[in-house]
Parts: structure tokens; C-alpha cells; sequence
């Protein structure tokens, strides 16, 4: 029984399908989602999330948000949010760059710009690994898939 997942920004939606499995990067950690999850409410870190349809994985980036978890549905509020494929890895190694340079000349006293700066950082780096995990296409299928039974996984 799969549970449906939709991420979500302001200006489109990213992804909306049934899928097996979902990870999510928590304030607290990554969370992984099987169907019939508690009910729960998180915020969601710079990070990223991967969705998986039978043994089939798709990668995305996100900056931030909220999801909600239902034990049908899992809807990601992302701040930001790009597939894998649509990430453009020279743009996001220049970004990096540009963010990496701006820390090592030095931020001001100004918390607010050193926050912006290390958020462009962060955003960067994730979508630099994201956007690497496409190189063997846009679904990767998943290597050694576990012959656990959905309880089983959700036990370990």
C-alpha cells in the first residue's frame, strides 16, 4: 500500500505521486516515512529528500519548509525545492563558490548577512549533491533492495 507524496513550493508543485518510501532531512535528522506513519508535523532543514517506487529512487533538494505526515500522504511545504535533474551543477558549484569566498573575506559583525551567506552555502552544497546522484539518469534503481516486509524495514 503506497502513500502519496507531494512536495510543494509557493510556485509549482515539485512532485506529486504514490511512493513506497520517503526521507525526509528533519531539524532533527533525516526521518524516513513508510505508509501508515504516525501522524506528525515537522520542520525540515536544508537538505535532502528521496523518494522510492518500487526500487525506483528519485533525488530532490530542498531549502527548508514543513512537512505534514498523514498515514496516507505526505505533503512537503519546501521553501525551495529542484529534482535532481534540474539542477544545474555549474550554476550551484559557482553559487558554492561565490558563498565560500564571501566567508573567507569575512562578515561583518552583521548576524543577519552571515546567515544568508551560510544559508546560499548550504543550499549550494546540497543541490551540488543532488544534482550528482542523477549521473546514472533520472531514476537510480536501487542497489541490494531489502527483502523486509514494510514492518519489518520500519523495525530497524
Amino acid at each position: 500500500m503506497p502513500v502519496q507524496c507531494d512536495i510543494v513550493t509557493q510556485e509549482r508543485t515539485v512532485f506529486s505521486e504514490q511512493v513506497d518510501y520517503v526521507s525526509l532531512p528533519g531539524s532533527e535528522g533525516i526521518m524516513g516515512i513508510l505508509p501508515n506513519h504516525a501522524p506528525l508535523l515537522t520542520a525540515l532543514s536544508f537538505g535532502e529528500v528521496m523518494v522510492r517506487r518500487s526500487g525506483d529512487e528519485q533525488f530532490f533538494a530542498i531549502g527548508g519548509g514543513f512537512a505534514e505526515v498523514q498515514p496516507d500522504h505526505v505533503i512537503i511545504l519546501a521553501d525551495s525545492a529542484e529534482q535532481a535533474d534540474e539542477i544545474d551543477l555549474d550554476r550551484a558549484q559557482e553559487a558554492r563558490q561565490k558563498a565560500e569566498d564571501a566567508m573567507q573575506a569575512g562578515v561583518s559583525v552583521d548576524s543577519a548577512r552571515y546567515a544568508q551567506i551560510d544559508a546560499a552555502l548550504k543550499r549550494a552544497q546540497i543541490r551540488i549533491d543532488v544534482s550528482r546522484r542523477r549521473s546514472s539518469g533520472r531514476r537510480r534503481q536501487r542497489v541490494g533492495v531489502s527483502t523486509l516486509s514494510s514492518e519489518e524495514e520500519g523495525a530497524e
